[in-house]
């Protein structure tokens, strides 16, 4: 019999029985956005289970944005470019376009694929104060350095990181992101480790960043309902609070699962086999949670030849980040440094199946067909 095909996501909410009697509970308040009380209550659990009760955060309706709005918010008005990568999604330089700025595209480091620091420097020195923000990409969900950033923080330089797959990625006992002082932006869309559907939470030790970025996300309302600044309806409705919470509550079974498919993966990866034909694993940091797994493959062995073979036995994959931002039309006119790293990667790039509910059969199946591909 032929073997089942393999989807690349798999997405798996929460059950109804989870959060049926939150549904309920809206009903009878007939609150049904407006940071409700279930909002509230899901960014009061959230703060002190996975932030430690560190800082403030918000809910956001996603997290393209979440990023927009922080972008308004926390960048130099006056000053044109953001710096960040172009191995990432587009909405992050999208987010950018949409606050006002431009995209400045800056290479990767070679071990985590994130945000190469001494590229950023030279950046930094080669724009002459006409940097409004660095925006790094905690890649994949990875544990990011966050050191670099929170000392540019420290010299006026704002940031704002975009954590899209970083809930419920810890760095020792906390979430990535916990104590720094710019923005954190989070998705909370149903392809992440953190899924209600579709929405998003904003993060800072600074609770008056936090406070002002409220009101954006309420039409630029102050305390007396009267438009201050400029805003948007960013809110998250209580439907989608109401599945946070108990996503939150399921988090840690979730957690387990996942983790398991990625320790089988970085087993088979890291060992003598894979390694000497030049296959590549990010380096990682802390506990990284996601729902794929990705890979470069070997110089010689273009991601896309690869794929169509796994996609010849029923495995179905994606090629993030190919092709890179700056190599795709809605940003061929973004300026950028040097990207040899980046463009090096981009054609090797492959991320395979790791959704919590992926048979361990199934994992070793993807293992055994690279193995015989390679």
């Amino acid at each position: 019999m032929d073997n089942p095909r393999i989807p690349f996501l798999k997405p798996h909410l929460v059950e109804l029985p989870a959060y049926e009697p939150l549904i309920r509970s809206i009903e009878q308040s007939h609150i049904y956005s407006n940071f409700g009380p279930l909002n509230t209550r899901f960014e009061t659990e959230l703060l002190g289970r996975f932030f430690t009760g560190a800082g403030a955060l918000s809910t956001v309706n996603n997290a393209t944005i979440g990023l927009m709005v922080a972008l308004r918010l926390h960048g130099l008005t006056g000053r044109r470019h953001v710096i960040m990568p172009s191995y990432t999604f587009v909405a992050t330089p999208l987010a950018a376009m949409w606050a006002g700025f431009t995209p400045y595209f800056v290479d990767v480091a070679p071990d985590d694929w994130a945000l190469d620091h001494d590229k950023v420097t030279a950046a930094l020195q080669a724009l002459d104060g006409d940097v409004a923000a660095v925006m790094p990409y905690a890649t994949f969900g990875n544990n990011i350095d966050l050191a670099f950033y929170a000392d540019l923080e420290r010299q006026g330089i704002p940031v704002v990181v975009d954590a899209a797959a970083s809930l419920g990625c810890f760095d020792g006992n906390a979430n990535f992101g916990t104590g720094f002082p710019g923005l954190v932006v989070y998705s909370l869309h149903a392809t992440k480790s953190f899924p209600v559907g579709e929405g998003g939470v904003i993060y800072s030790a600074r609770t008056d960043l936090i406070a002002r970025l409220r009101g954006m996300l309420n039409f630029g309302f102050d305390q007396n309902r009267v438009s201050a600044e400029m805003g948007l309806n960013g809110k998250l409705p209580e439907l989608l609070a109401a599945v946070g919470i108990a996503t939150l509550q399921a988090f840690d079974a979730g957690a387990m699962k996942s983790r398991a498919a990625a320790e089988r993966y970085i087993a088979a990866f890291g060992g003598p086999d894979f390694a000497r034909r030049g296959w590549q694993t990010q380096r990682l940091r802390g506990d990284v949670l996601r729902p794929f797994f990705p890979i470069l493959t070997p110089p010689d062995r273009p991601a896309s030849g690869v794929l169509q073979h796994l996609e010849a036995h029923g495995i179905q994959t994606r090629a993030y980040f190919n092709p890179t931002c700056h190599q795709q039309p809605a940003f061929r006119d973004c300026p950028h440094g040097d990207l040899t790293q980046t463009e090096a990667m981009a054609p090797r790039s492959l991320c395979l199946p790791q959704w919590n509910a992926l048979p361990q059969e199934d994992i070793d199946r993807i293992i055994g067909l690279l193995a015989s591909a390679a």
